[in-house]
């Protein structure tokens, strides 16, 4: 903390935040931690544009500022079973392996690219993520989408997006704007987390057309799920 703020992920935080989240906990003796972050959230209209609460933030931050000694967290009453660590990976079905060859003309009319996020596909889709990429598959945190590609039924690809970093200097130059009006817009970008073609997939230019069409549709299905459009794509790769 420096000249009395605390900056945490994007949000400036000061000394008199800090004590009014110890004058909160005073207040409701015997409040829950889960309890006291959504109060919080209340409090500080941490929300996000389609009106959900930011309590994972708000519990890191709650977190972080305990570990440091800024304010003294109620006692943790209960465990929270980590249920992505427990789960069972779906199988990808009799014909999920099966070998797709040739031109992709020959895919286009059973091409289908489907949203999967908060869908029973999307468990397939971690699954496939965290058993043929290489860099295997990562719960995202804030805003994210996920994206699973068929040819006749039959799961050929996986794509999924994620809140983009809000500090690119690269991306920001780029783009040419001011550190205000990076602030106001960092939530209309997005960046590419994980993209899978599945390795007994063989189909030149099926993953330009992938990402041309995931392009095209990806800014109205953000604004479906988290009430605002998105604008920009990035992506990273290894040098």
């Amino acid at each position: 903390m420096s000249n009395g703020v605390l900056r945490y992920r994007g949000h400036e935080i000061t000394e008199q935040q800090i004590a009014s989240i110890s004058e909160m906990m005073s207040a409701n003796p015997g409040i829950s931690r889960w309890k006291l972050s959504r109060l919080l959230c209340e409090a500080w209209q941490w929300k996000q544009a389609n009106g959900a609460m930011r309590d994972m933030v708000c519990r890191s931050l709650l977190l972080e500022l305990h570990r440091a000694g800024h304010i003294q967290l109620p006692t943790v009453r209960r465990t929270t079973r980590n249920y992505l660590a427990e789960r069972q990976l779906p199988g990808v079905g009799d014909r999920g392996n099966r070998s797709v060859r040739g031109p992709l003309s020959a895919l286009r009319q059973s091409l289908e690219l489907h949203q999967v996020r908060r869908t029973p596909q999307e468990a397939l889709l971690n699954s496939l993520v965290e058993q043929y990429h290489y860099l295997g598959y990562e719960q995202p945190v804030g805003e994210h989408l996920k994206y699973l590609a068929t040819a006749n039924g039959q799961a050929i690809a996986c794509l999924a997006l994620s809140s983009s970093p809000r500090h690119l200097g690269c991306r920001d130059r780029f783009i040419g704007w001011d550190q205000q009006t990076r602030k106001r817009n960092i939530h209309r970008l997005a960046y590419n987390t994980r993209f899978l073609i599945l390795p007994w997939i063989r189909v030149p230019h099926l993953a330009s057309h992938l990402l041309s069409r995931m392009a095209a549709r990806v800014s109205a299905d953000w604004e479906r799920v988290y009430a605002h459009p998105g604008h920009l794509l990035e992506t990273f790769v290894e040098p």
